[in-house]
């Protein structure tokens, strides 16, 4: 069997991961890494390669930055010839990001089968990007894996047949599971003097966050107060660097003598810091998910999750842009800690392995 990986974004690399390892371990399967270049920076993904023991990608379409619309273009575009140069069986995608999209509709027309992983989410709020490229998937792909049970009865009342529904888990927690204990080592801590679940960790990167001056700046006067009660570690994403200059706001940050401003970081440099916080604040879908594993209380800026599961079982509060709701909650962890959580079913590192099953099994259904 032969199998197209495709990955476009960082995400897609921590999800890729564990789907790589299970399929090298796998007697008559041979697969390629095609990356599309949707966000690619040259020093962080060499650094996520070489954390993740990724392979270098056997195929690079370099296709940049741009528009929604010219984005998807340019990645099918480019993509074509590699599909048809390689004759896949399964074209395999992760996530919801344009190249996951484009790169499914170049296959599904080309008659190949399409394997998405993380099928199923729904935020129910087409304003996302996210959201149109997961509809659009979904109703494109064969094999649909999807990582808790709200997935399965998204698809189901979407007219998907039961037979193309796969609950595997979620990949990107075997990943954390592997590289957890390593990580929470590796945490440069001390290097911003911060003590073990005594601090914040902050990620802000979605358009709607960070591309309005005005939702940007009310993000940050309440910021601002939060890193009053404790520290926040704030890894900054090249696009909200970006809006912070061009609205002028950096002045604001050098105002907060207790919030670090750095770099983004690589895979292991991150997890080992979210591992330890006290509270995560972020507008990440992927994050949710992982504060939910590592037991540490996240607030999600955004007033709606396609990852329900993480509120309902995990550790997440969706807690908007509101001041009053995020100072609230942030007040409440403080004083209570974290609230009753559960870990959700077949979040338990073995995701990527019956991902591997289902497709060198047709017919095998998982659900």
């Amino acid at each position: 069997m032969r199998i197209l990986n495709i990955v476009g974004a960082r995400p897609n690399l921590i999800k890729m991961a564990a789907l790589i390892e299970a399929m090298r371990g796998t007697p008559g399967l041979e697969q390629r890494l095609v990356h599309t270049g949707q966000h690619y920076d040259a020093r962080l993904s060499d650094v996520f390669f070489a954390d993740l023991g990724l392979p270098q990608p056997d195929v690079f379409l370099n296709v940049g930055s741009d528009t929604h619309a010219r984005q998807t273009a340019a990645v099918m575009l480019a993509f074509e010839p590699a599909l048809l140069e390689y004759q896949p069986d399964f074209v395999c995608v992760v996530g919801d990001v344009n190249s996951t999209l484009a790169c499914a509709l170049v296959a599904a027309k080309l008659g190949v089968k399409v394997a998405h992983v993380e099928a199923g989410l729904r935020s129910f709020d087409r304003s996302m990007p996210e959201e149109i490229n997961r509809l659009l998937t979904d109703a494109l792909a064969d094999y649909l894996f999807t990582p808790s049970e709200d997935g399965d009865a998204n698809l189901l009342r979407e007219g998907v047949p039961l037979e193309r529904i796969f609950r595997v888990g979620n990949v990107m927690i075997d990943t954390l599971l592997r590289h957890r204990a390593r990580a929470v080592q590796i945490a440069p801590l001390a290097s911003w003097g911060l003590r073990p679940a005594h601090y914040a960790v902050l990620t802000l990167h979605r358009p709607s966050n960070v591309d309005d001056p005005a939702v940007l700046r009310g993000l940050l006067e309440t910021l601002l107060l939060v890193q009053e009660q404790l520290p926040i570690v704030f890894p900054v994403h090249p696009r909200t660097r970006q809006r912070l200059q061009a609205f002028g706001l950096n002045d604001m940050l050098k105002r907060a003598s207790q919030l670090h401003v750095i770099e983004p970081l690589g895979y292991f440099e991150f997890l080992g810091l979210m591992a330890q916080a006290g509270i995560v604040l972020t507008d990440s879908g992927g994050i949710q998910e992982e504060t939910t594993v590592l037991g540490v209380p996240c607030l999600t800026l955004r007033e709606n999750t396609e990852r329900p599961i993480t509120v309902t079982h995990g550790t997440n509060q969706i807690v908007g842009l509101d001041q009053a709701r995020i100072l609230g909650a942030v007040a409440k962890i403080l004083e209570e800690g974290l609230p009753p959580h559960r870990i959700p079913p077949l979040w338990d590192g073995r995701a990527a392995q019956r991902i591997v099953e289902a497709m060198m099994s047709p017919g095998k259904h998982q659900s």
